[in-house]
């Protein structure tokens, strides 16, 4: 027998969207429920990329969990683009009226929200398994999962799919009503942790005939370097002399800079795709975050499209827990999905004018630089960079 559970949301999913969603709703009034099939420490350990926008910056102050993040974090004012041997600064503030980034890892972000959902008395269930949606095409929608030795049932009037893009919430949803978009590129990110003082003060996005290159820094002592590889690639291949030699080559300038070597300490390949499901709704179901859509890491927007789509969300289940009103949680899917295609493509410009595709001709690279020299000479093309990466007005 099944022990039965209440609450208003059952939020299947503890990473940043399921997570955030839980808080703004607390922060409403509205109770929830998390469900996470892997331990605290494993989503609190997770290293991932984290730039924050301006926008997802000042919701988290406003939401009360931005006080480390604005201890610790590094404000950017701009980013370099480097091609040719040379270096040219995006300003943001002078472009996109003000607005900076933040780089605050992802795993920080999460490690600040399980705080806050515990200390406000949250209940979020780590290491459930076996987890399955029920009746969402009904006004009591079921969340059946095994936690701790037994069975669960856990009743509510909406579910958060946030578990990402391999979790079972998207594919709760019935085949027949469901579109999935699927880009995948021709390349890879070999991700580098170093333990090494900072080589520089903001981003370094490097074009390269030998492949792209990132680098970006964490902390005074750990950097982040990333290097276009094959998506197939494993670890094993990339050596660090190898990859020193990479950086190096695919870092070269005549100003001056140099790379500051270190430890490396973790190693991971990364494939790049593109994802959109259409719709985020199905019933009492409505997807957030990864569940619903995939940017390639070169415009940096994957936890700021989840902010972005549980911002939405959770205003929309505010609405109907406070007034009864249905109609902004009808308009979430078609909202949500009108900045998420928006991100798509500045994802996708920002992949296809960097990186070097073993396909492409002599002419096609000639084109890549013909896109840069334009960001870097024309100020309408440099607007567009800026404000685009430090993210566009939360919805």
């Amino acid at each position: 027998m099944s022990r039965a559970l209440r609450t208003q949301v059952a939020i299947v999913g503890a990473g940043p969207a399921g997570l955030l969603l839980s808080h703004l709703l607390h922060l409403e009034g509205i109770e929830s429920v998390v469900l996470e099939s892997r331990s605290r420490s494993e989503i609190e350990s997770t290293i991932r990329a984290g730039v924050l926008e301006q926008g997802t910056v000042d919701l988290l102050v406003e939401a009360g969990v931005g006080e480390r993040m604005k201890r610790e974090g590094f404000v950017h004012r701009g980013i370099h683009l480097r091609f040719g041997g040379r270096s040219h600064r995006i300003c943001f503030p002078e472009l996109a009226d003000g607005r900076c980034i933040t780089v605050y890892a992802q795993h920080e972000v999460i490690k600040d929200l399980v705080r806050a959902r515990l200390d406000a008395g949250g209940r979020i269930l780590f290491g459930v398994e076996n987890v399955s949606l029920h009746d969402l095409a009904t006004h009591a929608p079921r969340v059946r999962f095994r936690h701790d030795g037994a069975e669960h049932e856990l009743r509510g009037d909406f579910v958060g799919g946030c578990d990402g893009f391999h979790g079972m919430a998207r594919l709760a949803m019935p085949t027949a009503t469901r579109r999935d978009f699927l880009h995948t590129y021709p390349l890879g990110w070999l991700g580098l942790l170093v333990e090494a003082p900072p080589s520089t003060d903001e981003l370094i996005y490097a074009y390269h005939p030998r492949g792209f290159a990132l680098v970006s820094t964490r902390s005074p002592t750990l950097q982040r370097f990333y290097l276009q590889c094959d998506p197939g690639d494993r670890v094993a291949q990339w050596s660090d002399d190898r990859i020193w030699s990479e950086l190096h080559a695919r870092l070269e300038n005549t100003e001056g800079w140099h790379l500051t070597e270190g430890r490396i300490t973790q190693k991971n390949v990364v494939a790049m795709r593109s994802f959109v499901c259409e719709p985020m709704r199905h019933g009492r179901l409505f997807l957030a975050g990864d569940a619903a859509h995939i940017v390639p890491p070169t415009g940096a927007k994957g936890l700021n499209l989840a902010v972005a789509d549980v911002r939405v969300l959770s205003r929309a289940m505010a609405e109907f827990f406070r007034a009864g009103r249905t109609d902004p949680l009808d308009a979430y899917s078609a909202t949500a999905l009108r900045r998420v295609w928006r991100t798509e493509h500045f994802s996708w410009w920002m992949t296809s004018m960097l990186h070097h595709f073993a396909d492409a001709d002599e002419f096609q690279q000639r084109l890549q630089l013909a896109q840069l020299d334009q960001v870097i000479t024309s100020t309408a093309a440099a607007k567009a960079l800026a404000e685009n990466y430090v993210g566009l007005p939360l919805p």
